[in-house]
């Protein structure tokens, strides 16, 4: 299915969840062998083969591939984990540098021709990459503070009336263990889910009114919606891109508000 063959016979329909529901790929096939698991699978297959191609062998001068993982590491390190991590960003850097190039990838997937598909426009994805930052935050909290050190620094900081804390405690607990996890992967899946079903609409407006239903007031319509399509697509692109660094960028704030407590 392709973003061109939402025009149905009779009346046009509007592109609505449909576009997100993915039945499994042959008939008897499991019911999670879907299109978004397997590209979900090819993704994290290219982005392993990818870093591999650029640092399994430097060169002293970097060529092709790995000219390109430099600079994605540089970003990373210097945009991500160097200004939460500090000190101990370089020994986050494969799981941040996996992770922005992973879910940039996935992002890519939805203006990719044949593939069309944002793969975390579906909930599942970036929930289970923020429950893995989660697992991650809680164990380095309690690691290098304790339990009772973890929970206390985070459900009373210091220097406020203890009335103050009544109130305080339990929305810090919330926002922290509860709220902080949901909102990771939701402002990932809402940002993917709403920028492919506005690519999905305009792009059915103009397959619609330029092949389909063809009229002189029709065919004005079909080039705006052809061209809506070429220019959310670009600025579309940008959205992906500034998700992929927001969700690396908590995730590196998150580990870091663990490892340092006193920040």
């Amino acid at each position: 299915m392709t973003l061109l063959t939402f025009a149905a016979e009779g009346d046009f329909e509007a592109p609505g969840p449909s576009i997100f529901n993915f039945p499994p790929l042959y008939e008897g096939a499991p019911s999670w062998l879907t299109k978004p698991a397997v590209f979900a699978v090819v993704g994290a297959l290219l982005v392993c083969a990818f870093l591999w191609s650029a640092f399994a062998k430097p060169q002293l001068v970097p060529r092709r591939m790995q000219n390109i993982g430099e600079m994605g590491y540089e970003f990373v390190r210097d945009q991500v984990a160097r200004p939460f991590l500090g000190k101990d960003a370089e020994r986050w850097m494969p799981l941040l540098l996996s992770m922005f190039f992973l879910i940039l990838l996935w992002n890519f997937f939805g203006v990719v021709p044949l593939i069309q598909m944002p793969i975390a426009s579906h909930i599942a994805f970036p929930a289970v990459l923020a429950i893995l930052i989660y697992v991650i935050k809680v164990y380095l909290g309690i690691k290098h503070q304790g339990a009772g050190g973890y929970f206390k620094n985070m459900m009373f900081p210091p220097g406020l009336p203890k009335p103050i804390y009544l109130l305080l405690a339990p929305i810090e607990f919330a926002s922290n263990l509860i709220i902080a996890p949901f909102t990771h992967a939701v402002r990932l899946f809402a940002n993917m889910f709403a920028g492919h079903l506005i690519l999905a609409f305009f792009s059915a407006v103009g397959f619609w009114f330029l092949f389909e239903r063809l009229t002189p007031l029709g065919a004005g319509l079909g080039v705006l919606g052809a061209i809506m399509t070429i220019a959310m697509t670009g600025f579309e692109m940008f959205i992906q891109f500034l998700q992929a660094f927001l969700f690396t960028l908590l995730a590196a704030m998150y580990i870091g508000g663990s490892l340092h407590s006193d920040h």
